[in-house]
């Protein structure tokens, strides 16, 4: 499926750019490019560091996957379905879970309603903390 979605955006299909989105989707959470090159580089040992970098843009842009900002400005990227929908990322543990457009549209209706503005994508992150994470700070154990 990721050949298939990157060719329908219009990005060459490569080993290395396949090689990616599946490690990226089998980290389950938020990685830096160089934390994805070093879990790749014992698999993949002639896979350079740019070459994961330039692979991550290609996959953000065909929406394969989603480029989280962190602290410091610091880009950490996430695997994504195909559907529409947004994120929520914790800073603590790196986990994201993906949100459907129900969960945003409130905030699209009153934009449109109040301010007149046609939406026409939207993409919206919320960072914080997840309910384990959340739950560790109120017990004191984080």
């Amino acid at each position: 499926m990721p050949a298939t979605r990157l060719r329908d955006a219009g990005q060459r299909v490569t080993g290395q750019r396949l090689a990616v989105a599946i490690a990226l989707a089998s980290a389950r959470r938020q990685v830096t490019a160089q934390q994805l090159w070093e879990r790749m580089r014992v698999r993949h040992p002639g896979l350079g560091r740019a070459t994961v970098f330039r692979a991550l843009e290609a996959l953000t842009a065909a929406g394969l996957a989603r480029r989280l900002e962190r602290d410091g400005h610091v880009y950490a990227y996430v695997a994504c379905r195909p559907t529409h929908h947004h994120h929520l990322a914790c800073r603590s543990c790196g986990r994201v879970e993906e949100i459907g457009e129900e969960m945003v549209t409130t905030i699209s209706d009153r934009v449109r309603e109040e301010l007149g503005f046609q939406i026409d994508d939207a993409r919206v992150d919320f960072y914080g903390l997840c309910r384990r994470c959340a739950a560790g700070v109120l017990s004191g154990s984080a």
